[in-house]
């Protein structure tokens, strides 16, 4: 028996031995027609070599532990290898090639049906990607699934590059790579660049990463390093991937700046608004998945415009879409950031952002199309707050509270509250995106609005006291603020109860000259407010009076018309009629007409003739029966501030 093993023994080694010696004697050359077509057919793709075959044996390139590392492996060579491109493309286009590829096979784990590759190394590799409008690629490979399994345990390149042209993103990418040499390839193991054009955007990038190596590693971080300009924006990266064969666990410091956030839709999905130029910086933390991954970017802080920004979110892959939510606080937030977002910033900021100026010349409600299309690509769940407003004078906000909601299309800001004049106005808004045009609805209410505070640039309105109160239900259809106003039906309605108002004021508004002149010299007083009523129904975008009504006890103010929001087209008659006597008052119905840019304020030119010329004629008689036809007898009653029945508020919300 030991005579017959010794044998046996010596066949298997004598018989090892001869197949060495044929197989590394062969020419490998005659053996390419044969390789070429099997891999052909297992890729559903033509492969060639086109160059030199050849195999030697060696010991292991990657020493192994134990007697494995005397037994020697298969090193092969081949020379110009390509990879065919689609059945679509050009005969001539090739998906792939490699100038020259070296690689060692483990031959011990072929017994397990798994291919260990102990050693890899590509000189010049290339890969051409396209991808069609109509969704075709070349990077789909025919043929079944591998059954066998497949590892590299070392990996070296040189100098190679990916060229992608895809229609669906408007992209023609160069991407070329390199492996790293002296004291950078200690961490760094891999540089790159990148140019061309995404999205119809310039884009250019350079980065390192870390040896390929280490991709294999489970406990060793692979370092990342990466500074990206698409267009106006700039991405920066800096920070590890700890399991790199699983692709999760990144975790980075992410800055990113541009000229409008909502420039970032194409590179990351998310719809966030059109914005002045910003800033950001914070930690980047994320797991991918099969559907994208989970991303958390914590505690960021930065500056958009003039305000400033801090916050976190959170984006979550799941089905149907993805998920965007989180808290987003500015503690000094300039209100004139806020005009990108409805389209009513410069034309100036427009061109900073990249958006071409639609506005047409003298009108003031923007005209600045809403994304909708964005809106379906990801759900949102975001509370905002404004804590402290900079603004203008003339806009008395204080501050800011919303809730952003963005479901299957629909964006809904409730609540959408502020602190104005004292008081609140508390809103909410609901925009239909999944309608063509959109459909919208506004619900606002306002309490407390002190008068002196509301209008802070009319030194005559620091004198009044009262507060205003009022309820708004609009609906309407259009792709911007200008037609949803334009197309709006419901009513508006404010009143206020009691209070103080300027005299002055009201003696302006009455061409009450006389006691301009007095009031002017001997100083302002304040008349009591009886009540004031504002009440307007709107249909098809236009605006039309029911009662508008300010009581004082020295006069009644009345304003008839109509205010167009489609054309913005003022058409109102303020009628002022005094309770008592007026020396030197021209007092006559006064219109205020014109578009919203430029109103025009005129009086009754025919009744101030007639009494200027009643004036003159008994002047020339008696001097002091020259102020007859300039005195005005009051003789009005108190007026009406009562609210129109509770049922026209649901008749003309539902038109």
């Amino acid at each position: 028996m030991k005579r017959f093993l010794l044998w046996g023994s010596a066949a298997t080694l004598l018989l090892l031995l001869a197949a060495t010696l044929i197989l590394t004697n062969l020419d490998w050359n005659r053996a390419r027609p044969w390789i070429n077509a099997h891999v052909s057919d297992a890729i559903g793709r033509s492969f060639e070599i086109r160059g030199d075959l050849a195999l030697e044996w060696k010991k292991p390139a990657v020493p192994e532990a134990g007697w494995r590392g005397w037994i020697p492996q298969p090193h092969v060579s081949a020379n110009d290898l390509r990879i065919g491109g689609a059945d679509w493309q050009d005969a001539a286009s090739d998906t792939a090639s490699v100038g020259q590829t070296r690689f060692s096979l483990s031959l011990l784990p072929l017994l397990a049906r798994n291919i260990s590759v102990s050693s890899l190394s590509l000189q010049n590799p290339r890969l051409s990607l396209e991808r069609r409008a109509d969704g075709r690629n070349n990077w789909t490979f025919g043929g079944g699934p591998l059954a066998w399994g497949f590892e590299v345990r070392s990996f070296e390149f040189g100098k190679g590059s990916v060229h992608l042209v895809d229609a669906l993103r408007h992209a023609d990418l160069m991407l070329k790579v390199d492996s790293l040499s002296g004291k950078d390839a200690q961490t760094w193991g891999t540089g790159w660049t990148l140019n061309g054009k995404f999205n119809r955007e310039t884009i250019r990038g350079r980065g390192r990463a870390g040896a390929i190596l280490s991709l294999q590693a489970e406990a060793n971080p692979f370092p990342i390093e990466a500074e990206i300009h698409v267009g106006k924006t700039s991405i920066g990266l800096s920070g590890t991937l700890t399991r790199p064969r699983d692709l999760s666990a990144l975790d980075m410091r992410l800055k990113l700046s541009g000229a409008s956030m909502a420039q970032l839709f194409p590179l990351i999905g998310v719809p966030l608004p059109e914005t002045p130029a910003y800033a950001t910086e914070g930690h980047l933390k994320g797991t991918l998945n099969t559907l994208g991954g989970d991303w958390v970017y914590e505690k960021f802080s930065g500056k958009v415009g003039s305000s400033d920004l801090a916050g976190t979110l959170a984006y979550k892959s799941r089905r149907p879409r993805p998920l965007l939510e989180g808290e987003v606080v500015s503690s000094l937030l300039n209100f004139s950031d806020l005009a990108p977002v409805i389209g009513a910033d410069s034309p100036r900021s427009k061109a900073e952002r990249g958006v071409a100026d639609a506005q047409p010349a003298g009108k003031i409600l923007p005209v600045e199309r809403f994304k909708t299309d964005r809106w379906r690509s990801v759900d949102v769940d975001v509370k905002f707050t404004g804590r402290r407003i900079v603004r203008e004078k003339a806009l008395p906000i204080e501050n800011l509270v919303t809730h952003v909601k963005i479901n299957d299309g629909v964006l809904a800001l409730q609540p959408l509250n502020f602190g104005v004049a004292g008081g609140t106005l508390n809103s909410s808004i609901r925009l239909d995106g999944r309608a063509a045009p959109v459909k919208a609805e506004m619900k606002a209410t306002a309490r407390g609005l002190k008068l002196k505070d509301l209008f802070p640039a009319i030194p005559a309105m620091h004198a009044s006291l009262g507060a205003i109160n009022g309820d708004a239900i609009l609906s309407g259809t259009g792709d911007s603020v200008a037609l949803l106003l334009g197309s709006s039906n419901g009513e508006i309605r404010t009143s206020i109860s009691s209070g103080t108002i300027s005299k002055l004021l009201l003696d302006e508004i009455g061409l009450n000259l006389g006691n301009v002149i007095l009031t002017r010299i001997f100083g302002d007083k304040e008349v009591r407010l009886r009540c004031a009523v504002g009440d307007f129904s709107v249909a098809g975008g236009v605006m039309q009076t029911r009662s508008v009504v300010i009581d004082t006890d020295r006069a009644v103010l009345t304003v008839k018309g109509r205010i167009d929001l489609a054309r913005e087209q003022l058409d109102l008659t303020l009628n002022p009629v005094s309770k008592s006597l007026r020396l030197i008052s021209f007092t006559g119905p006064l219109y205020v007409t014109g578009p919203f840019s430029s109103p025009e304020v005129s009086v009754d030119k025919g009744l101030i003739a007639i009494k200027t010329a009643g004036a003159i004629a008994l002047a020339v008689l008696a001097p002091v029966a020259a102020l007859i036809p300039l005195t005005t007898m009051g003789h009005a009653e108190d007026g009406d501030c009562r609210s129109p029945p509770a049922a026209s508020k649901s008749g003309s919300a539902a038109r």
